[in-house]
C-alpha cells in the first residue's frame, strides 16, 4: 500500500461545468476526458469528480437515484471507464463524490420504504411519528430551509432530510443499509476507481432517541437558508456511532491497492477541526478529512494558524486536506477581495500559501485561472436555496459557472449550445488560452508553485512550526532532515519589512525582495526562504 495521497494535490472537477462534448449545454464525461491534458499539465496527482450518478438533478446530482450507474446527462458507464483509463495513462488518480448519507426520493429503496411500515425497506430511512399536535418529531433544521422533517401521508409518518425534502436520509442504524451502501462502493472500486470523496461524512448517523438539539452555545451563525447555527447540533450529526461505519468503509478500501478516502466534515469552527482529527485518527478510519474551516470569509494569519495548529494538537496521528474553494462556497478570490491589492495578487498569494501547507491540498476548477465569482440575476439561478430565499442568499451558482477555455469562442469554448449557467465577460477574460499565452499569468504561477511543492522535501513531508511575526504575517517553518524552508505571507494590502535573524535566500516563486537580512513583503507579498538552522523574523 502506497501513501500517494499524503501530500497529493487534488483537482476538483464539477462535471456540469467543465466541458460539454455534445452541445446540450451541460458538461459531460467525454468533455472531461477531452480536457484531461490541461489538468495533467498542472502537475496535480488526482481528480475528484462531483457526482455523475443517476439522479433527478434536484440538487445537481447530490440526490442519487442509482448508485451504480451514470446519469445519461453525463454519458455512460463506458464513458466513465474511458475517462479512468485516460486519466491513468496521464498519471492521474480518480476519485468520485460518494453521497452516502441520503438518496433521492426517486431511489427504488425509498419508493418501497414509503409504501408501508412493514415492507422489506420500511426501516431503510429515518421515519418517526408526529408529535401529538402533528408537529415534527424533533426541532432539527434542514440546511435548505424549514424543518428537517417531511410528513408523508401514505405512511402517516415524517421522514428525515438534512437537505431538500427530495433527499431523504438513510438509516445507518440498520446493518442492511450499511451493507447495501458498501456494495455500491465496491462496484466503483472494481471499475478501477482510486478512492472516494465522502459527502457530508459526519451526517450518516442520527440520534436514535430523536432528542431535540439545545440552543447554540456560542454566538449563532445564521444565514437566510440555514438555521443550523442557532442550535448546538449534537443529535442530528457527529454521532459517535458514525466511527464504526467509517471503519467498515476503511476495511473495504483496504482490500484494494492504493485507495484513498477523504471525508467532507460539514461543520464550522474548532469542532470541525476536532472531528477531522477524530475521523482520521489511526489507520482504521478515513485517510484524510477536510472541513469548511478555510472555506469561510475569514482571512487572517491567526485564523489559518489556528486551523493548522488545532489539527496538529487535536489529531497528531491524523491527516488533513486543506482547500480554499469548492462548488459550495464563493470563490476565494472574490470572497477575500477586501484584503487584495488586486485579484491576481491575492490569487497568487493564496496559491503560494496553500502549496506550503502540510497535508494534502485541494484546488477547484478555475482556481488555477484566478477565477472570480460570477454575478447572476434571479432569472439565471438554478440552485434550490437561492431560488427559495433570493435575495437573502445568492446561492452556489456563482462558483459553478462553466470553465472558460478559449476567450473568443462561443461560451468561451465550454459548449456549442446554450450553457446551463451563463458564461460572462469577467470570467471569459480569464480563459485558459489567454493565460497560456501570458508568461506571468495565474495559470503559469499555479504550475510553478505545484512543481516547487513537489520538488522540495520540506514541503512534501516537513513538519510545521509557526513563527512569531507581525499580526498580518503568517509565518512558519517546514523542516526535514535534509531541508529547512521558512514561509512568510503578508495577508494585508500594506507593505511590510521584516528583519531576519540570519542569512537566507529567496527560493521558488515569490513576491518579495531580500537585501542582506531585510525581507520586504509588498501588499499580498510572500516568500519561501532557504537557510541553515532556525530562522526568526522580527518587525
Amino acid at each position: 500500500m502506497s501513501d500517494w495521497w499524503r501530500n497529493a494535490v487534488i483537482y476538483q472537477v464539477y462535471p456540469r461545468s467543465f466541458h460539454d462534448s455534445d452541445g446540450d449545454g451541460v458538461g459531460d464525461l467525454k468533455g472531461i476526458t477531452r480536457r484531461l491534458p490541461h489538468i495533467a499539465s498542472l502537475g496535480v496527482d488526482c481528480i475528484w469528480l462531483s457526482p455523475v450518478f443517476t439522479s433527478p438533478q434536484k440538487d445537481m446530482g447530490y440526490d442519487v437515484s442509482d448508485y451504480c450507474d451514470v446519469d445519461p446527462l453525463f454519458g455512460t458507464l463506458a464513458d466513465f471507464d474511458a475517462l479512468i483509463a485516460e486519466a491513468h495513462r496521464l498519471g492521474l488518480k480518480v476519485i468520485t463524490d460518494q453521497v452516502l448519507s441520503h438518496t433521492s426520493d426517486q431511489h427504488p429503496w425509498f419508493r418501497e420504504a414509503r409504501v408501508s411500515r412493514d415492507n422489506p425497506k420500511a426501516d431503510w430511512y429515518v421515519w418517526a411519528d408526529p408529535q401529538p399536535d402533528g408537529s415534527p418529531p424533533t426541532n432539527w433544521h434542514s440546511h435548505f430551509g424549514g424543518a428537517a422533517w417531511e410528513f408523508d401521508p401514505q405512511r402517516g409518518q415524517y421522514y428525515l432530510h438534512n437537505f431538500l425534502a427530495a433527499q431523504p436520509d438513510l438509516n445507518f442504524h440498520n446493518p442492511d443499509v450499511q451493507d447495501a451502501i458498501l456494495d455500491t462502493c465496491r462496484f466503483w472500486l472494481e471499475r478501477g476507481l482510486d478512492g472516494f470523496r465522502l459527502d457530508t461524512v459526519n451526517y450518516y448517523v442520527h440520534d436514535q432517541q430523536l432528542r431535540s438539539n439545545p440552543p447554540a452555545q456560542v454566538a449563532p451563525q445564521v444565514m437566510a437558508t440555514d438555521l443550523f447555527g442557532m442550535q448546538d447540533n449534537i443529535y442530528n450529526k457527529n454521532r459517535p456511532e458514525n466511527l464504526a461505519f467509517l471503519e467498515r468503509l476503511r476495511a473495504l478500501t483496504d482490500e484494494y491497492a492504493d485507495i484513498m478516502m477523504v471525508g467532507e466534515v460539514g461543520d464550522i469552527g474548532t469542532r470541525s477541526i476536532r472531528i477531522m482529527g477524530e475521523y482520521t485518527e489511526g489507520s482504521a478510519r478515513l485517510h484524510m478529512a477536510y472541513s469548511f474551516a478555510m472555506l469561510s470569509p475569514e482571512f487572517s494569519a491567526d485564523h489559518f494558524r489556528t486551523c493548522i495548529e488545532g489539527f496538529q494538537q487535536g489529531a497528531p496521528g491524523g491527516h488533513p486536506k486543506w482547500s480554499f474553494s469548492n462548488h459550495d462556497v464563493e470563490r476565494h478570490v472574490s470572497r477575500w477581495s477586501q484584503h487584495a491589492t488586486s485579484e491576481d495578487d491575492i490569487a497568487r498569494l493564496a496559491c503560494a500559501m496553500l502549496m506550503s501547507f502540510e497535508g494534502a491540498i485541494g484546488i477547484y476548477q478555475g482556481e488555477e485561472l484566478g477565477q472570480t465569482e460570477t454575478e447572476l440575476v434571479y432569472e439565471e439561478l438554478t440552485d434550490p436555496p437561492a431560488l427559495r430565499f433570493w435575495p437573502g442568499i445568492k446561492g452556489r451558482d456563482g462558483c459553478r459557472t462553466p470553465m472558460v477555455w478559449e476567450a473568443e469562442a462561443p461560451n468561451a469554448g465550454f459548449t456549442s449550445g446554450s450553457p446551463w449557467l451563463p458564461v460572462k465577460a469577467p470570467q471569459a477574460a480569464r480563459a485558459v488560452d489567454l493565460q497560456e499565452a501570458a508568461n506571468d499569468s495565474v495559470l503559469h504561477f499555479y504550475r510553478n508553485a505545484i512543481a516547487f511543492r513537489k520538488a522540495n522535501p520540506a514541503l512534501q513531508s516537513g513538519r510545521t512550526a509557526f513563527l512569531t511575526a507581525p499580526k498580518a504575517v503568517l509565518a512558519f517553518r517546514r523542516e526535514t532532515a535534509e531541508q529547512t524552508l521558512t514561509c512568510a505571507f503578508n495577508l494585508s494590502k500594506e507593505p511590510l519589512t521584516l528583519t531576519l535573524s540570519d542569512a537566507a535566500n529567496l527560493t521558488g516563486p515569490y513576491n518579495a525582495a531580500l537585501e542582506n537580512q531585510t525581507l520586504t513583503l509588498p501588499g499580498n507579498g510572500f516568500a519561501y526562504l532557504s537557510h541553515d538552522g532556525h530562522l526568526s523574523l522580527s518587525a
